[in-house]
Order: C-alpha cells, then structure tokens, then sequence
C-alpha cells in the first residue's frame, strides 16, 4: 500500500526553536535537524512527509491577514501533490490562524491540521514531538476534512478553538464544541467525520487587511471611548459584551450604535463568557443592542468572529449581504 504523502509548512513558532543565552530563538534548518534526528517521525507506520521551513520564519505574535493569505496560498499551491498538510506555527495566535483558514478554504477535501508546542523540539520534555507525530498520523490515517488544531493530544476544529492557558501543555481548548477527534491509547474520532480524500475542486478565497475595531465592555465605559474606535476607516466592530449578550441600557452608548449602524458599519455581539450563547433577546439590556441594529455573534469565539469579518469584508458584498452571511454557519464556525 502506497504511504500517504503530508505537507508540512513550518511558518514558525517555538516548536522549531533552539537556545540560546537570549532565551529561545528561532534558527533556519534547525527543526529540519531535529526531526530528521528523531527515528519515531520515520517508522514504518508514518506517512512520508515534506517540510518547507519559511524564510523568514515568523514569530506569531507578528501574524497578520497577510501571512494567512501567504499560508493559504502555500497550501493551494502544493493541494493536488499531497493527501493532508500540518502548519507548524507559534501558539500565541494559533487560534486565529486556523480560524482564518477555515475561512478562506471553500470545498476542502483534504486536512489541515495547525499545531506546535509549549517547549521547542529539540529540547528535553518538549510536547513537540508528541504534537507533530500526531498530527502528521492523524493527517494521513484520520482524513477529517477541514481545518483542524491539534495540541495535548486533541484535534479542535480550528474556528472553534481559543487558546485558554498561557504556559500548560493543554494550552487551547473549545469551549462550545467536543473535540474532532481525541488521542488517547486508542485514537476515538469524536465530533469529526472522516471521509476518503477526493480531488475535489478546492477554492481559496482571499483575505485582505481589514480596519476592524473590538470593545471589551465594563462597568462605567465612556460613550466616547467605543466614539473613538468606530471612527473612520474603521468598518466593523466587535462589542464584547456581558453574559449572553446584555450591554449598559445608555441612551448615549445606544445612539451611537444606532449611528454607527446607519452609517454602515457591522457591529457584532460576542459574549465575554468563554461558554455560552449570545441571546439578545433574553434581556431588555441584550434587546437594546439587537434595536440598534446589532448583529449576534451566537456562540462564535473572538478569534472566528474577527477572521469572518475579515473574510466577509475582502469580498464583494453588500452590508446587508455580510450581516446575512455572519448569522450563517458557514465553515461550523458557530452552533445552528
């Protein structure tokens, strides 16, 4: 039986990283190195693989829109000459990367497992080489077509998954969904489906750097400070507010929604509740908001909230259009 052939794109991270006197810094080849010094990565039972390391490599605290279109457009490249592809990349904003994806790739028949680790792979107690080995295992055995992220031995559809601790090996998490898949002495495919890899015809749909702006709210915010951040250029606004979706009853804060929404610009409603579901009709202060114009970001993360605003905004749709398109479930990125 011919051995299933995975991209592997390392775009940076800790995972590559190697020590230095400055602390942990990122080498070229140095994670081709390691991994090629490491027999598990080519048993028998592995798929072949290829890595392409970035030059340069980025650090993901600098990720922007277009480094996720430069990954994407990685991936299309390479689409028909490998059965799955795993993106290496720095956990800080690993969550946002894998939901942008999710985003941007329509009619996707082949995976795209995202992962890293807390502790470079080269060093001692690393979770890089459990990470890796994974997710290269499961891309090539457990076709789950969709853009996943795999970390602490879970596979998470990437839209759904936030990154919950700042230095623990379980770093991320997925509040409002149970993970694709677990691995665990069996692998228990979960809330995933696995289906054979077809040549299907794969769209990548662009992003573009888009002015959004996000308002986390709290006790006694000024009117003028959300004034400040919907001004112009800004075209969309993630309102950050308390339990399942209730704001301040201002009149002040209220009326500049409402302006704000006449004018054109998207407002979005995201709970500060890491669990849960916006429901702005539960609660005078919740059906204010919807009044004014504001649309429910239901049980969406802030990472997916943020890139589907991206994506919707980087293509040719009207407002009425993105508002349509933000209450639908368009990669499973919310509960419908």
């Amino acid at each position: 039986m011919q051995k299933k052939k995975i991209y592997v794109a390392y775009t940076g991270g800790t995972i590559g990283m190697k020590s230095s006197e400055q602390g942990y810094i990122p080498v070229v080849g140095h994670l081709t190195e390691a991994i090629n010094a490491t027999p598990d990565f080519f048993r028998e039972e592995m798929p072949e693989f290829t890595i392409n390391e970035y030059h340069p490599l980025i650090d993901s605290s600098n990720m922007s829109p277009e480094d996720w279109q430069f990954i994407a457009q990685d991936i299309k490249n390479h689409y028909h000459d490998y059965d799955g592809f795993v993106v290496l990349h720095g956990t800080d904003t690993m969550a946002y990367t894998a939901s942008a994806l999710s985003f941007m790739f329509e009619n996707l028949a082949k995976p795209i497992i995202i992962t890293g680790s807390q502790i470079p792979l080269s060093q001692l107690r690393s979770d890089g080489q459990v990470n890796l080995l994974n997710a290269l295992y499961i891309a090539a055995n457990y076709p789950i077509h969709e853009v996943g992220l795999f970390f602490n031995n879970k596979l998470y559809r990437g839209n759904r998954s936030i990154k919950a601790y700042a230095d623990g090996f379980n770093a991320f998490d997925s509040p409002n969904m149970a993970p694709l898949l677990e691995a665990g002495i069996n692998i228990k495919v979960v809330a995933g489906q696995t289906a054979e890899i077809k040549d299907e015809p794969i769209i990548l749909h662009p992003i573009t750097p888009q002015p959004i702006g996000v308002v986390h709210l709290y006790p006694g915010i000024s009117t003028e400070l959300i004034k400040n951040v919907i001004k112009q250029p800004v075209k969309a606004l993630i309102l950050r507010s308390y339990g399942v979706g209730n704001a301040p009853q201002n009149t002040e804060l209220l009326n500049c929604l409402k302006e704000a929404d006449k004018q054109g610009l998207i407002i979005v409603n995201c709970s500060q509740c890491i669990k849960g579901k916006v429901n702005m009709q539960g609660y005078a202060t919740g059906n204010a908001l919807s009044e004014c114009g504001v649309i429910s970001g239901q049980d969406m993360t802030l990472e997916a909230a943020l890139t589907k605003l991206h994506f919707l905004l980087s293509q040719h749709l009207s407002t009425a259009q993105i508002k349509q398109q933000l209450s639908q479930n368009l990669r499973g990125e919310l509960t419908s």
